[in-house]
């Protein structure tokens, strides 16, 4: 790939149909915004100087590329052309090379497409490369006419004959251009349209009026046309790219015994042999291993999770969890988090910034925040580590084969030593040496005949 290469990606559309205040390309595609697909796409294609043309909500776009791109304000937006346009003291200063237009609501743009089109866009010496595609439904799609030197223009639906309508190689709104030839078209291209609007696709004819080449690329992606104007083409973005991702990971050794309500991440990764359950949605950069079952009902965001791994109805993010873990069902691992090895959580547990040794046991109704726990620990019913003293957050440390009694409160910063054990009921306030048992109980005292006095006082209001 040329390192004179650059790309501008046009997203100041608004996207009126969403009916939604934020920019139509920062509208989500399995968990991403359609225009980070689009820049990552230029990025793996090694093509990084971007420039983001913004408009509708342009902090909204200027804060997510921060300093990852350039980007300019298209104040009004008056067509592709003129979103082009407000980039052209940029493009000035790109001359020597090309320069790829993007549409940043088109998600589907890959990185192969960009660097084939490029390969022919310079061995062609073409002032300007369409990207198009083949597709068994052209309708509403602009058609690329071509002739025995390359591409003669693009015509509108709306404006084609019926020999035109049955071409079925349609244009994508993606295009290399040679820097200095796109600089001249844009000097000419009028808004002579009932939109008076400024259109990208006349300064093909531009081009090739002034005896330019332009051609086409056929990208064997049929979804590199696709984009989304209202909630309806959103979700058919959504689903096309779930459908995708699953049949690759199937293709890959992962199983699926049920794709209801399945959503995974394009950069997840799942070692063979793993099951997926329905409901699992899987997102960010996410590692699953080798020969788990996830799911059903889990959500698993930014994880690593080892070999063996069983999670069942578990939310877990940003956090490490080792071969053999059983966890589930409804757990809540939150960030900072490290379940080591075959360590066994059960139901309604939350572990918080913590880590959990090998084979600890957290069976039920616990809480462990900020805390590093040993190996074959064992937690009762009801535990709760009092990690926040309404000012800061302190760390409790539980040391390997500990016994945690049933309904006991280990109030940070504290230690449980090795091998000792908390009696059901105990607040522990203070250190546990190794191999002792902490009671902490007041006496139990009996009112006699209070229940019934109760009773009756009860009764007699009725």
């Amino acid at each position: 790939m040329s390192n004179t290469s650059c790309a501008v990606i046009l997203a100041g559309g608004q996207g009126k149909r969403m009916k939604s205040e934020l920019p139509k390309p920062m509208f989500e595609v399995l968990g991403e915004p359609m225009l980070e697909w689009v820049m990552t796409a230029c990025e793996d294609a090694d093509v990084k100087d971007i420039c983001v043309v913004k408009g509708y909500s342009a902090e909204v776009i200027e804060s997510y590329v921060g300093d990852r791109c350039t980007t300019v304000l298209q104040p009004q937006r008056m067509g592709t052309g003129h979103a082009v346009m407000m980039a052209v003291d940029w493009l000035k200063e790109r001359l020597d090379g090309n320069v790829l237009i993007l549409c940043g609501d088109a998600p589907f743009i890959d990185s192969g497409t960009i660097t084939a089109a490029l390969e022919q866009h310079t061995r062609q010496g073409n002032a300007v490369t369409i990207i198009t595609s083949e597709v068994g439904d052209p309708t509403g799609y602009g058609r690329i006419l071509r002739g025995a030197n390359g591409v003669t223009g693009i015509v509108e639906e709306k404006d084609a004959t019926a020999d035109q309508k049955a071409i079925r190689e349609i244009n994508s709104g993606a295009y290399w251009f040679k820097t200095e030839r796109l600089l001249e078209a844009l000097d000419e291209i009028k808004p002579n349209n009932s939109q008076g609007e400024y259109y990208l696709t006349d300064s093909v004819y531009i081009l090739i009026n002034h005896g330019y080449r332009a051609d086409a690329y056929v990208s064997p992606n049929r979804s590199v046309v696709m984009g989304a104007n209202d909630r309806k083409g959103l979700l058919k973005l959504n689903d096309t790219a779930r459908k995708a991702v699953i049949e690759r990971l199937m293709a890959d050794g992962v199983e699926f015994l049920c794709t209801d309500g399945v959503s995974i991440g394009r950069n997840v990764k799942i070692g063979i042999g793993t099951k997926i359950l329905q409901g699992t949605i899987l997102r960010g950069n996410t590692v699953i291993g080798e020969n788990c079952v996830i799911g059903p009902n889990c959500l698993i965001e930014d994880c690593t999770v080892g070999d063996g791994v069983t999670l069942n109805s578990v939310q877990a993010y940003q956090s490490q969890i080792d071969d053999g873990a059983k966890i589930g069902p409804f757990v809540h691992i939150r960030p900072g988090s490290h379940i080591m090895a075959r360590v066994k959580i059960g139901d309604f547990v939350e572990v918080k910034n913590s880590v959990i040794g090998e084979k600890t046991s957290v069976s039920h109704l616990t809480y462990v925040g900020d805390s590093d726990v040993g190996s074959n620990v064992n937690f009762g019913c009801g535990v709760v580590t009092v990690n926040y003293d309404g000012e800061n957050k302190h760390r409790i440390t539980i040391e390997d084969n500990a016994f945690i009694g049933c309904n006991t409160n280990l109030v940070a910063p504290v230690k449980v030593g090795r091998s000792a054990y908390t009696a059901a009921g105990t607040t522990v306030t203070e250190d546990v040496p190794d191999g002792a048992l902490a009671i902490e109980r007041g006496p139990l005292n009996f009112k006699e005949g209070f229940g019934d006095r109760r009773l009756k006082k009860r009764n007699g209001k009725k």
